[in-house]
């Protein structure tokens, strides 16, 4: 059968380094003998090394092959009492100490490489509120795998998963999700609108009921966000105008900016934020509530199925 000629261009371009002064030479060197020479200077002597060594070799053995490498290069490499590097040695060891201190580390970097990746994206606040919880019911089931989060919207994080670049989101939901994409409701979270605690406003209802609540400035998530867009799309369906004169990239940094006396924001009421003392929290009666959805792959593997389990099971018990 006849081979294909494909010509030089088929053939991998191999980028050369300049030699190292040391076999500019011509000398041609034992690895072996090289290794022996990285533990001797590691290790302070040849006795030392003898005892570090990771196979048995006696102290004999290493003394006659670094001699037989020290003809090799034509140098003394180092003073045996006390132990010291000539320049010869100090050279020697600057060329070959990085490939022998990172052969250490490759069997490890290659396990880690094997291990399946998980990434997950989902909303900010339940990146940092929920997903370490969630994760370490995840590694109890399915231990072993190296874990990839990313923050953002549901536009976005579809648009991930789609491309592959996340194997399950967690995210609020204002519209369908797409249908190339499996998902599951999760819970809904009632929408509150948080106050300063000395502010005098005790009824959301009250506040709204002015076609423009001008006393108090309006401080929103980006309107890419669920929760600003049902907010925002209820107050015009009241015919309430009231626009957002800050504008917070997170839950947490909005109750923040609330907690501070800035003004109002309209956030997610959960576990924990009423135990914010400088904020007052008033319920929000006939608007829509936060929907969070999981969202997954329709081909997800073995991983992303015991991730999506996992999480349902921590929205029913946190439900």
């Amino acid at each position: 059968m006849r081979g294909i000629d494909r010509g030089d261009d088929a053939l991998p371009k191999l980028r050369c380094l300049p030699p190292h002064p040391l076999l500019a030479s011509g000398a041609v060197m034992n690895i072996h003998h090289l290794e022996l020479f990285y533990h001797v200077a590691r290790n302070g002597g040849i006795s030392r090394a003898a005892r570090a060594m990771p196979y048995g070799i006696q102290q004999p053995a290493i003394s006659g092959q670094i001699l037989q490498l020290e003809a090799e290069i034509g140098a003394k490499l180092f003073e045996r009492t006390p132990f010291r590097l000539t320049p010869a040695g100090d050279e020697l060891w600057a060329a070959v100490a990085p490939f022998f201190d990172g052969l250490e580390r490759i069997p490890d970097r290659i396990a880690r490489r094997l291990q399946p990746r998980l990434a997950l994206g989902a909303a900010e606040f339940i990146l940092s509120e929920h997903l370490p919880r969630i994760v370490d019911r995840i590694r109890a089931k399915a231990d072993g795998f190296r874990l990839g989060l990313r923050s953002g919207y549901q536009q976005q994080l579809e648009a991930w998963l789609l491309e592959g670049q996340l194997d399950v989101a967690i995210t609020p939901v204002d519209r369908k999700p797409n249908p190339a994409l499996r998902h599951a409701k999760l819970v809904a979270l009632p929408l509150v609108l948080a106050v300063p605690a000395s502010s005098g406003h005790r009824d959301a209802k009250a506040l709204l009921s002015d076609r423009l609540p001008a006393n108090l400035p309006l401080i929103s998530l980006p309107p890419t966000e669920s929760a600003a867009r049902l907010f925002q799309a209820e107050l015009r369906r009241r015919k309430v105008d009231w626009p957002v004169e800050i504008e917070a990239s997170s839950l947490s940094l909005l109750e923040r900016y609330v907690e501070n006396g800035y003004g109002a924001g309209v956030t997610v009421d959960r576990p924990g934020l009423a135990l914010h003392r400088g904020l007052r929290l008033l319920p929000l009666a006939g608007f829509p509530p936060l929907e969070l959805f999981a969202l997954w792959s329709r081909t997800a593997g073995e991983l992303a199925s015991t991730a999506v389990a996992e999480i349902r099971a921590y929205a029913r018990d946190f439900g």
